[in-house]
């Protein structure tokens, strides 16, 4: 059986049975989960139990942006803590399938991808369910990193400068056109960075479809994708929830429903002010940190511009997201201007 792309079933399987005996009652079957637009993640099952698999997408991989053993260390340290995350299993090499990937828990709920999902929320439980993604996004930073073993994910210091650069990178691996506000937009991050204000675990992709969600009470139950985690700046993954929350409006983002452009959604002002006020973090120079939200996701989607020319994408929407990259920018721009 070959399986969906990226994953052999038949080695996949032989592996699992070697690594986890018991874990499976039945044969082995794998399915390409969509909504996937970086690393690609698919769902297991024997029939009687569900499990999730990940591993980084085919084709041009840019730098460390899709290392699956950081990921995995990252849920491992994690899922003790009062940070909700899936219990990771087991860590495989690329003998196996080609490419390391991880396999985990399923956490059961619901995945906030469509404006239906959204519109099934009326307005105060809208507001809880905001509320509560801000209150997990604390709890990550206030973790101590070192108490949790992850005190050398990264290098807090120059975090932000080592981000920009990163991402410029980024745009230089993946060009296919020129985008000269795109490059003037790197420009003013560069000429105003914010003095350090702190480290703590960053998530580095915190928005709402990151995360499984108990409909019933609009409680999260489990943070996902962990693959830009690192020690930062806490307020870059706040601009970056805010951004994914109603920055996009109007966008029809094919990755997933914005927040913003559903009646009964608080606006982004409602998180970054339950964030102050759940932290108390200084929150004066947020326009940035949205301005290098803004940024980074337009290098992002250009990454993926690049491998959907190439063929190398697996799923729906990818030729959607170059488009995209000049209102990012303008966006950027504006973030920065307020």
């Amino acid at each position: 059986m070959a399986g969906p792309p990226g994953v052999e079933v038949s080695s996949l399987e032989k592996y699992l049975r070697t690594e986890l005996p018991g874990l499976l009652a039945g044969a082995l079957e794998v399915e390409l989960i969509a909504g996937g637009r970086s690393n690609l993640t698919y769902l297991l099952s024997d029939g009687v139990g569900r499990w999730v698999l990940r591993r980084p997408p085919l084709g041009h991989v840019l730098e460390t942006a899709h290392d699956m053993g950081r990921e995995y260390r990252v849920l491992s340290a994690l899922h003790p803590t009062d940070v909700p995350v899936p219990k990771p299993l087991v860590l495989g090499g690329p003998e196996v399938l080609g490419a390391p990937f991880y396999v985990m828990d399923f956490a059961d709920g619901a995945v906030l991808r469509t404006r239906s999902q959204l519109q099934e929320f009326d307005a105060p439980t809208a507001t809880v369910l905001a509320d509560h993604l801000v209150d997990v996004l604390t709890r990550l930073h206030r973790l101590e990193a070192d108490a949790v073993g992850l005190g050398d994910l990264g290098r807090p210091i120059g975090y932000l400068e080592r981000q920009l650069r990163r991402w410029a990178r980024q745009l230089e691996s993946s060009h296919t056109r020129d985008l000269p506000e795109l490059g003037r937009l790197h420009d003013r991050l560069a000429e105003k960075l914010p003095a350090h204000q702190g480290t703590a675990i960053v998530h580095g992709d915190y928005r709402l479809d990151n995360a499984v969600v108990d409909p019933a009470s609009a409680s999260v139950r489990a943070v996902l994708d962990w693959e830009m985690a690192t020690l930062g700046d806490p307020l870059a993954d706040l601009a970056s929830a805010v951004m994914w929350w109603d920055g996009l409006r109007g966008l029809e983002s094919p990755v997933a429903a914005v927040p913003g452009d559903v009646a009964g959604f608080p606006d982004g002002k409602h998180l970054t002010a339950e964030y102050g006020r759940r932290s108390g973090a200084d929150l004066s120079e947020l326009p940035w940190y949205l301005g290098f939200a803004y940024y980074k996701m337009a290098a992002i989607f250009e990454g993926i511009h690049y491998r959907s020319l190439q063929g190398m994408t697996v799923g729906e929407g990818f030729d959607r997201l170059g488009p995209l990259v000049p209102a990012l920018v303008e966006r950027g721009h504006a973030a920065l201007t307020h």
